[in-house]
């Protein structure tokens, strides 16, 4: 090569204040905005659940009240003291010491008295059967929770959808379809939120199982697709 064809060949363009200004801000962005919205969560949830727990506490067991107490007797001024996590303390105590009693005998002797009360009550009956059922799907190791991913040819053929894997079908709707294939009853979550979506009873042969876990394919639901599991959206300079 001439030292002439060194001299024409072209340099790479420089890239401007601007745009390096601009791939810093998108980065910072990246990773400020999960730490931020989670700390904003956590404190709204946490504020939530003391606005809801300390009005049942007494004045007198009130921290609040009783640090502001103890600091106006030995000073002249006049104070304002929040704790806020009191409320939250409170409930995990009060849910530790429910459940303690609730695994008991009489316990469970009186959370069947008290079903039966409501099962004879129409409307109240039908709310509490449903927030039962959420509570234990959500919180409880049972096999009413979702146990694996896949995918489902949904809307139509040659379009593919992820689905969640709730129950084998039973009762009626079982018998309605014989024993040619095991049929499954299947969620399909919507995008960004996945608690609404469809249920689907679909053939176990029809469905695709995939690798990655049910919470990876819920934040794959969430993303709309740009997050992939072992994957991280990348920032383009």
């Amino acid at each position: 090569m001439r030292i002439e064809d060194l001299a024409e060949t072209p340099k790479p363009p420089r890239i401007g204040l601007f745009a390096r200004l601009r791939s810093s801000f998108l980065t910072g962005i990246v990773v400020i905005a999960p730490i931020g919205v989670t700390l904003w969560l956590i404190w709204t949830v946490v504020g939530w659940i003391d606005g809801w727990v300390l009005p049942f506490v007494p004045d007198r067991w009130q921290p609040d009240l009783y640090l502001t107490r103890l600091l106006e007797s030995y000073t002249d001024g006049e104070y304002s003291v929040h704790f806020r996590g009191v409320g939250v303390v409170i409930f995990l105590v009060f849910s530790i010491v429910v459940g303690w009693i609730a695994k008991g005998f009489l316990g469970r002797s009186f959370l069947r008295w008290a079903e039966r009360q409501v099962d004879r009550m129409p409307v109240v009956r039908s709310v509490y059967n449903g927030l039962k059922q959420i509570a234990e799907t959500v919180f409880a190791k049972s096999d009413s929770s979702f146990d694996q991913a896949c995918m489902i040819e949904y809307p139509r053929k040659g379009s593919w959808a992820i689905a969640f894997i709730s129950t084998t079908a039973k009762g009626e709707i079982r018998t309605k379809f014989g024993e040619e294939d095991e049929l499954v009853a299947v969620f399909v979550p919507t995008t960004p939120n996945p608690t609404s979506g469809f249920l689907l009873f679909l053939p176990r042969s029809e469905l695709k199982l995939l690798d990655m876990s049910v919470e990876e394919a819920a934040k794959l639901v969430i993303s709309a697709g740009l997050v992939y599991p072992d994957d991280k959206p990348k920032i383009s300079s």
